[in-house]
């Protein structure tokens, strides 16, 4: 008996702390957080537009941009709700083990004094040796006494933590539907509201209709999405280059001593366009690394959430939106002066060939199983590293 209550007394003294870090999933938290805070604060700057907007196209435009805003705020809501439960269920299983640990040794020692309480005090006059193995009993006792009552205080402040950890998975759980009922109901009012705006501009002029057929047409024949974005790079410069030319000129009274006519002007690029990242979620691929498929990356690939809103990143022209050879329902966006953007891997559009944007117009949304979309800056052609250009907040 005395051999297994000195045992009891080590394991009482060697109660392990905490092993296991949660490093990570503390800094997906932080991240999920500001990610949501700054998606709540573009919303809501977005929305004041929308209110000293002018005129019903404007104010059309302005809401589902404010809207497309909020549902991104959502989504980073509910990833940052996700994140937090994650971080309380590691701590959840980190302390049931801690509250193992401790419970062990003082259940064994309670094993143990109920095996003593039930022997007979008549017992120790006929067995030789049992009075003396009682006082050394008592005597050890005595002494684990206050290691038990140190180790039931330590159990309790386990318990009570558990309990407060129990009641925090609670609110995340409860946050996180609520966040996932507002997602549903921000993406119905905005489909609702493209509704409305599709059938507002469904006569479409020959022009529009000329140059989706034309972009199609460039989709069919493109060999792979190199050859498609070099396309669409050359007509955007000759479209550029056209309509900077001045209109048609009179003739001159006497055409001998009109002065010669001015040299072109060489086209100038301007100032890269205010950047915004399309989609939010988890980069997987940066640029210049080496893709699945083997290839070097020209962009950055996203890991989003299932049916992710995806903005355009800057103002500018649809040049291209439709399917492509593997790559999902893709765009290309034309912004002027050169500079181009290409966004793959979308699993629906909710803009055509034509249609004007501004930055945080809806484009469409990603695949509800594991999308990946990326997005690729072009400037006269060539890749451009998005990370030092795009705007977070």
């Amino acid at each position: 008996m005395i051999r297994f209550l000195s045992l009891l007394m080590l394991l009482l003294a060697a109660l392990p702390a905490h092993s296991q870090t949660i490093a990570d999933e503390r800094a997906r938290l932080i991240e999920a957080r500001r990610a949501a805070s700054a998606a709540v604060e573009r919303s809501q700057r977005y929305e004041a537009a929308a209110a000293h907007a002018r005129g019903k196209a404007e104010e059309a435009r302005a809401r589902a941009v404010a809207l497309a805003a909020r549902i991104q705020a959502s989504e980073a809501g509910i990833a940052a709700s996700q994140a937090n439960i994650t971080v309380i269920e590691r701590l959840r299983r980190q302390q049931r083990a801690a509250l193992a640990v401790r419970q062990r040794p003082i259940m064994r020692l309670l094993a143990a004094l109920q095996t003593m309480a039930r022997r007979p005090s008549a017992m120790a006059l006929f067995q030789p040796g049992s009075l003396d193995d009682m006082i050394h009993t008592r005597l050890l006792l005595e002494s684990t006494i206050p290691v038990i009552r140190r180790n039931s205080a330590a159990l309790k402040t386990e318990i009570t933590r558990g309990d407060r950890l129990r009641r925090e998975a609670d609110v995340a759980v409860s946050a996180l539907r609520q966040a996932q009922a507002e997602l549903e109901m921000r993406r119905i009012e905005l489909a609702r509201l493209e509704t409305r705006q599709r059938i507002a501009s469904r006569q479409f002029d020959d022009s529009a209709m000329l140059e989706r057929e034309r972009a199609q047409a460039m989709g069919e024949k493109a060999r792979d999405i190199v050859a498609l974005m070099s396309q669409m790079d050359d007509e955007a410069a000759i479209s550029a280059r056209l309509a900077s030319l001045s209109g048609p000129v009179l003739r001159p009274a006497d055409p001998g001593r009109a002065a010669a006519p001015a040299p072109d002007r060489p086209m100038t690029v301007a100032a890269r366009p205010a950047y915004r990242l399309p989609v939010l979620g988890r980069v997987v691929t940066g640029m210049g690394e080496l893709a699945d498929t083997g290839v070097r990356s020209r962009g950055l690939t996203f890991a989003p959430s299932p049916g992710a809103q995806v903005i355009a990143p800057a103002a500018g022209r649809i040049r291209y939106a439709g399917p492509f050879r593997g790559y999902g329902q893709i765009v290309i966006l034309d912004h002027g002066s050169g500079w181009t953007t290409l966004l793959t891997g979308l699993d629906s559009l909710t803009v055509v060939v034509g249609d004007s944007v501004v930055q945080g117009s809806p484009i469409g949304r990603g695949g509800k199983q594991q999308p990946r979309i990326t997005v690729e800056l072009r400037r006269q052609g060539q890749p451009i590293d998005i990370a030092p250009l795009a705007v977070r907040g």
